[in-house]
């Protein structure tokens, strides 16, 4: 999917964004379609998670401007020409807060789903200090979306919580753009479904990897990570605690509080609630709460139009009526964005790692 096109200076370049394989790329095409690649690696503006997020511009003599980011550090200013150089950093934001610290090492991964052997790219991120005789704890961090993509990018919540001593796994299952349309499309009328699958396959193969402690598992994901996070606690015990951010639990209620019901209804699902129920409700973590062994917290904003805390209060008193231990975290004014503030984000951190810590094997 091409993203904010600009006309060079003479109209004879169109310029634009797109993601690929995780990463974002900026590219041009002129008048007889022919595109050049011309800058990998921009980001730097999703600074919460490891969200695609850049901005790029035009200038005279198609020089462009783009900010820059990798896994160590936030946007930087590059530019650079067609048909010159490589593209040059220009700036170096961060250097007086981030060169002196240590900060997780991120290295990419591809692993093959026990669903159906599709690939499955994802990352890990390794504390400060690592190493590899140790055991560590492991945290799977879920993307939203679905249909949007995590990649090679910086993110305060992965920094933070690998400097709290995990090994933080973060994974672009089915359904993840950059990867196509069919890829995309494994999930259409079936989400939740075998991405779940990918996901337990990228936990297995780290934990092969020898390094991770299996008896300290843990899960969280925001929005539609949220959806799979219940729904990943309703398929296995496997981990020792959860955190649901704003998640959908129940489809049918979902699509009749939600923002944009004409959409989800129409693209999400083959028909109405009342006219397939049962299609509704086999998609609906909440008919997997009965399941459910795995401490979990929940933490939505209270004034989230996507995703109501309505569904949030469902989740959770349906967990308490299990007498599952639960918690739930309501966030005064906040929207879907729940961490718009550095405050808020810092947070959200403190109360996902304290709920770990609170189940961790050693409490």
């Amino acid at each position: 999917m091409w993203r904010h096109p600009l006309w060079s200076e003479g109209s004879e370049h169109l310029f634009f964004s797109f993601d690929d394989k995780g990463d974002t790329v900026l590219a041009m095409t002129d008048l007889e379609g022919r595109l050049v690649r011309l800058a990998e690696g921009l980001g730097g503006t999703s600074l919460g998670r490891p969200y695609a997020g850049s901005a790029f511009a035009v200038g005279g003599g198609d020089v462009f401007a783009y900010t820059a980011g990798d896994t160590s550090r936030p946007a930087d200013i590059a530019a650079g020409r067609p048909g010159h150089d490589a593209p040059a950093r220009l700036t170096a934001l961060n250097e007086n807060f981030l060169a002196h610290r240590e900060l997780a090492r991120v290295e990419e991964r591809w692993i093959t789903s026990s669903a159906d052997g599709e690939e499955i790219q994802a990352w890990v991120a390794l504390p400060p200090g690592f190493d590899p005789g140790r055991k560590y704890p492991l945290i799977l961090e879920i993307h939203g979306g679905p249909f949007t993509n995590y990649g090679d990018r910086f993110s305060t919540e992965i920094q933070l919580y690998a400097a709290a001593g995990y090994v933080v796994l973060y994974v672009n299952p089915r359904g993840s753009t950059s990867y196509g349309e069919r890829f995309g499309n494994l999930i259409h009328h079936a989400y939740p479904g075998k991405d779940y699958d990918d996901l337990i396959s990228a936990v297995d193969a780290v934990i092969d990897e020898g390094y991770v402690d299996t008896d300290a598992l843990f899960v969280t994901g925001g929005s539609g990570g949220g959806v799979l996070t219940a729904w990943i606690v309703g398929k296995t015990d496997r981990f020792r605690a959860a955190v649901v951010a704003k998640p959908v639990i129940n489809w049918a209620s979902f699509v009749l509080t939600a923002d944009n019901s004409p959409y989800f209804t129409r693209y999400w699902f083959p028909a109405l609630p009342w006219e397939d129920p049962e299609g509704y409700w086999a998609r609906s973590p909440l008919s997997l709460v009965g399941n459910v062994s795995t401490p979990t917290m929940l933490l939505t904003g209270e004034a989230d139009l996507r995703t109501p805390i309505s569904e949030t209060e469902q989740y959770y008193q349906a967990l308490k009526l299990r007498g599952i231990d639960t918690a739930m975290v309501r966030i005064p004014g906040a929207y879907h964005s729940i961490t718009k503030r550095p405050s808020q984000m810092a947070a959200k951190v403190a109360a996902i790692l304290a709920w770990f810590e609170q189940h961790s094997a050693t409490e």
